[in-house]
């Protein structure tokens, strides 16, 4: 069967007052047994793959939801592809969710062998954990591949901040 090559995923943050980092990001970090002693460079962003006909935004609500157990609600600020050194495409919304709290995360479920080679099947959730990381150390936690989704959303509140109220 052919990899998928397209996920959708959402860009969760916060703006934060009187804090080093004025904005901090919601990032996951993968459950299973491979992770669970990487940190640095292995979070993401709630994403995943997309449905085949799947509306891309529908994709990334459905993603976090699976991910996360949270329903995020908000403005959906579109951000400009980025594509992967795999060659898949990661679609991406920027949404503001202040009163997100990491401890509520219900993660779903996959299925692998384990250990290797045994015959034996466990369960292991999608993701094991979420927090809230300022700019710099988001940086540091995300996956490489990723850091231009950030990057991105960053460029985005700039750019809105500039633009006078309504």
């Amino acid at each position: 069967m052919a990899k998928k090559r397209t996920s959708a995923g959402l860009v969760i943050y916060r703006r934060v007052q009187g804090a080093a980092s004025p904005v901090e990001f919601f990032l996951v970090h993968p459950g299973g047994p491979y992770w669970v002693r990487k940190d640095d460079g292995v979070w993401s962003i709630p994403k995943g793959e997309v449905d085949d006909g799947e509306d891309l935004l529908t994709a990334a609500k459905r993603e976090t939801l699976e991910e996360t157990g949270f329903a995020i609600h908000g403005r959906f600020r579109r951000l400009a592809p980025v594509r992967q050194r795999s060659g898949k495409l990661i679609h991406s919304w920027s949404v503001e969710a202040r009163t997100l709290d990491p401890a509520a995360l219900k993660s779903g479920l996959f299925e692998m062998e384990w250990p290797p080679r045994s015959g034996r099947t466990a369960s292991f959730p999608e993701v094991d954990r979420g927090a809230w990381f300022g700019i710099e150390e988001a940086m540091v936690k995300i996956l490489p591949g990723q850091r231009p989704i950030l990057e991105k959303a960053l460029a985005r509140l700039e750019e809105d901040s500039r633009q006078p109220a309504p």
